[in-house]
């Protein structure tokens, strides 16, 4: 698989899940000749948009997604949490609606002998997550050869470096998600940085972070545009595009993926960050893009999926299930 982009030439980045390829992620492998890094192996589909469940061609997608997940955690030896939504850490109970796990056996196969880098458990973080983390410990982390704090600190593997933020927040400084950590891997000059769900960033300390580190590639999660106005101040919303921009002006290669792209005209919404690049050379893409790949906007155009590729008959019985505790796999 060749890399449409070239920034980076002695550290091979990898998405492997994401909103442009079809699911909820931002899951990435990355290699250096030191160390292989599985960053945020979780992937996750909405369980309803539109008034809709997830159509058969999300499914049939996060079925090969997951997949790829795993191909990738075979060559990893390191691997990420950084914050315990489900979209961004596997968990091991049996789950074929949001999730496509089953039991214990997807995480065991991710987590097993890696050392596991993850948000820390006890502080800067909201009671979901701390819940989450604690199951995490107690189900896929006991497969892993060690947990390790992330927040603040670094890590050396041969010439390469991780250096790991401080908790910052998921969107606003009053985001009632919880706290996300960013990591710049480092090789020869080379940084890549993987700041996900930061929501533009909407956090004016986030943005400083970010630019501090003088990243050669930045992978970030985008501002919640599908959320304007409902669960989304428009202000915020409108800072958080403010220092993207200012992001797209000073690295030159800005992969922007997760919220942002689950609207349909994110990037007429984004056009000012289109133009701050633009006018410095600099490019703004999706991790479909970037691996040289069409876009894959489906949760987006479910609506469009039902319309243009109405579901068989056993699928649409399968759909009255989703009520039950126990749902059983889609007939996909």
């Amino acid at each position: 698989m060749t890399q449409k982009n070239k920034s980076l030439r002695k550290i091979k980045v990898t998405p492997l899940a994401a909103e442009s390829l079809g699911a909820r992620s931002m899951c990435t492998l990355v290699e250096t000749p030191d160390v292989a890094v599985l960053l945020d192996a979780g992937v996750s589909l909405a369980p309803y948009r539109f008034n809709l469940p997830p159509h058969p061609l999300e499914f049939q997608t996060i079925s090969c997604l997951r997949k790829s997940i795993a191909q990738a955690a075979d060559k990893a030896s390191v691997t990420t949490i950084s914050h315990y939504h489900y979209d961004h850490h596997t968990p091991s109970f049996e789950d074929w609606v949001v999730n496509w796990t089953a039991d214990g056996e997807t995480a065991r196969q991710i987590y097993q002998y890696k050392t596991v880098i993850a948000k820390n458990p006890k502080e800067n973080i909201n009671a979901s997550q701390r819940q989450r983390a604690y199951l995490f410990g107690k189900t896929g982390g006991k497969y892993a050869k060690t947990i390790e704090s992330a927040d603040g600190n670094s890590f050396t593997f041969g010439g390469t470096s991780l250096r790991f933020s401080e908790a910052v927040p998921h969107g606003s400084e009053a985001s009632m998600l919880g706290w996300v950590v960013m990591v710049t891997i480092e090789y020869e000059g080379e940084r890549f940085m993987f700041a996900p769900d930061v929501q533009g960033p909407m956090s004016k300390r986030t943005l400083e972070m970010i630019l501090a580190a003088e990243p050669t590639v930045v992978a970030l999660g985008g501002p919640p545009l599908y959320l304007e106005g409902f669960r989304v101040d428009e202000k915020q919303l409108e800072l958080a595009l403010t220092h993207l921009t200012q992001i797209a002006e000073a690295v030159p290669t800005v992969i922007v993926e997760h919220h942002a792209l689950r609207d349909e005209v994110w990037k007429q919404k984004m056009d000012k960050v289109f133009q701050g690049a633009t006018k410095v050379g600099h490019s703004i893409i999706t991790a479909a893009e970037y691996l040289g790949r069409e876009n894959l906007f489906l949760e987006s155009r479910r609506r469009q999926l039902y319309r243009d590729h109405p579901p068989s008959s056993e699928f649409k019985l399968w759909m009255r299930t989703l009520s039950n505790k126990k749902i059983a796999k889609p007939p996909i």
